[in-house]
């Protein structure tokens, strides 16, 4: 893809960003810089072609591929290597944390209790709905009436819930403990002006 339509695939992401949604044509002349609407309509066909953009209801909208991220290949932590040549791919967050949309929700993590599965406090948790559960999955589960993201155990043909955080007790269910689902990723923001994890 030109530069020039990079340079134009930024300014649609931005404003998209800001407004979830892309103005008519004649507006879309300004968001880009374009002078006339036939470079924009030249622009979208461009654009639909790379698949970024497709035609819903006579109205252009955003692809998955519109929301992807470059992967820049692998980053050492630890001693700095030479930056890869190979062809970047595009990744969106869904892709790679989400298999099936109808069946996952967020959950913000609250608490150190789980800081040993890596799961700090403000972490967000992807959480999979009507999964298979077996001992040693984390889940988020309502125990006795109460929310919790913890490791779910077994013993003695019973199931309890355990921290990864030897400072908080095992939870073992006085009456009910239902599973609301799976764990299977986490994300976190971190701050911009020190580097550190939030």
């Amino acid at each position: 893809m030109a530069s020039t339509d990079e340079q134009h695939l930024s300014a649609l992401r931005t404003y998209w960003k800001r407004h979830q949604a892309f103005p008519p044509m004649a507006k879309l002349c300004e968001v880009v810089g374009l002078s006339s609407t036939a470079s924009v309509f030249e622009l979208v066909g461009r654009l639909t072609e790379a698949g970024y953009l497709q035609r819903v209801e006579g109205r252009i909208a955003p692809t998955r591929k519109f929301f992807g991220r470059p992967v820049v290949g692998s980053v050492r932590a630890g001693v700095p290597e030479p930056a890869p040549d190979d062809d970047i791919e595009l990744l969106s967050i869904d892709d790679y944390l989400v298999d099936d949309p109808n069946r996952t929700f967020l959950c913000k993590v609250r608490g150190d209790s789980m800081t040993g599965a890596g799961l700090l406090d403000g972490d967000l948790v992807v959480v999979q709905k009507n999964s298979p559960t077996s001992p040693g999955d984390i889940v988020v589960a309502v125990v006795d009436g109460n929310v919790t993201v913890k490791y779910l155990r077994q013993a003695r043909g019973r199931y309890f819930l355990q921290a990864a955080n030897d400072a908080y007790p095992d939870i073992r269910p006085a009456g009910s403990l239902e599973i609301l689902g799976v764990v299977v990723g986490s994300f976190r923001r971190t701050n911009r002006h020190t580097g550190r994890a939030g």
